[in-house]
């Protein structure tokens, strides 16, 4: 029996899967997974149902969001015929001035607003701008808003930093932070709480008299991001940092030199994975196909759960570092908001609405909470 079993095999009788079959198939199953996750994660979201039905032009000035605004207007027309949309979409910088002028409604935006946008708009009308999330950043599709991440060195036994620590390695001591466009001492914090070498995060033998390295971004919006959520936007940094920025950007000057020497890209693969003793925030495009580099956990507080940057936990923002993406609108402090944005909105924050950023791929749907949150900023 066990010759006829052997010349079978020598026969070819028992059929040898190719690998690549099996690896095409194992990541058609994990697509499938993820999409029955994702399913299942947005089935808890409010369905959308109308509290009336609305007519007229609704304004949009500012960014597209990779498509998913004019999907999400063609599905709120099919239920409303008598909206009609005046989009105007250049770029995520028209958006709150357009608001400021008085040109729009609504504001798509891929970022944060920054201090002179939240200054001109309080100049102007006396009152803060009001802003509705409307999805997460990317996990590790390019250009979308990813949160940063942090990287270190292969070697380094570090897996796990709080946001104050990144705070003390990557900033400096400083008089206030930055709140909207208020200057707040209470964001205060002295030079004792720098953090120099690694033997102050713990590490011993080798590791605690060494300096750490800094590497992040250039001013950017993702620069911006990690000034407010880690710095207390606060612009004193680590006088060791080196900025770098986005390799194939705009904000490269010489495409034939700069792009291999000021390049995240290049930092990562040229310079943090040849220096042991250093550490990077960056985003995940950047990091694609680098080796010789980790990631590692962050938490928001001491005390707090260390998290993994991960789509899942990008998706559920847990990890601490999660980007938004924002609609701004004009809406005057005790005044009810106009109908027909009340309900656009609404769709938006629906499941119908986060479906359509499932399918689009761009960004990441809200979770129930969030959804929950930025609802009760309509009332």
């Amino acid at each position: 029996m066990l010759g006829r079993a052997r010349a079978l095999g020598r026969k070819g009788s028992i059929p040898q899967i190719p690998l690549a079959l099996i690896c095409s198939s194992f990541l058609a199953a994990l697509a499938y997974a993820q999409s029955v996750a994702a399913e299942a994660r947005l089935i808890d979201l409010p369905q959308y149902k109308p509290q009336q039905i609305v007519a007229g032009t609704i304004r949009n000035f500012g960014f597209g969001l990779g498509g998913v605004l004019k999907v999400w207007e063609e599905g709120f027309q099919k239920i409303h015929p008598g909206i009609r949309f005046d989009d105007k979409l250049p770029t995520s910088d028209a958006a709150i001035p357009a608001l400021v002028t008085g040109v729009a409604d609504l504001a798509p935006d891929g970022g944060e607003a920054t201090l002179t946008e939240n200054l001109s708009f309080f100049e102007v009308y006396g009152y803060q701008v009001t802003d509705i999330t409307v999805a997460s950043g990317a996990f590790d599709v390019e250009g979308k808003s990813n949160g940063p991440v942090i990287f270190v060195h292969r070697d380094n036994p570090i897996a796990r930093l709080t946001i104050k620590q990144l705070d003390g390695i990557f900033g400096s001591e400083r008089t206030a932070g930055m709140r909207g466009f208020k200057w707040s001492p209470s964001d205060a914090r002295g030079a004792d709480q720098n953090i120099r070498t690694w033997g102050q995060v713990g590490l011993t033998g080798e590791w605690a008299d060494k300096p750490i390295q800094t590497y992040g971004h250039a001013p950017s919006g993702t620069a911006r991001f990690f000034q407010w959520k880690v710095l207390r936007n606060g612009d004193k940094w680590n006088p060791n940092f080196r900025e770098y920025v986005e390799s194939g950007s705009k904000m490269i000057a010489d495409e034939d030199r700069a792009e291999q020497r000021l390049g995240l890209q290049y930092m990562l693969k040229n310079e943090l994975a040849n220096n042991r003793y250093g550490i990077a925030w960056t985003v995940m495009p950047q990091a694609k196909d680098v080796s010789g580099i980790k990631v590692i956990a962050v938490a928001p507080r001491e005390g707090g759960a260390y998290v993994m940057p991960s789509k899942e936990s990008f998706q559920d923002r847990t990890y601490p570092l999660v980007r938004s993406i924002y609609i701004f609108l004009n809406r005057a402090p005790g005044k009810p908001l106009d109908p027909k944005l009340r309900e656009f909105l609404r769709y938006v924050l629906s499941r119908e609405g986060q479906e359509t950023v499932e399918r689009n791929g761009s960004y990441l749907p809200l979770g129930t909470a969030v959804v929950q949150e930025q609802l009760q900023k309509l009332d």
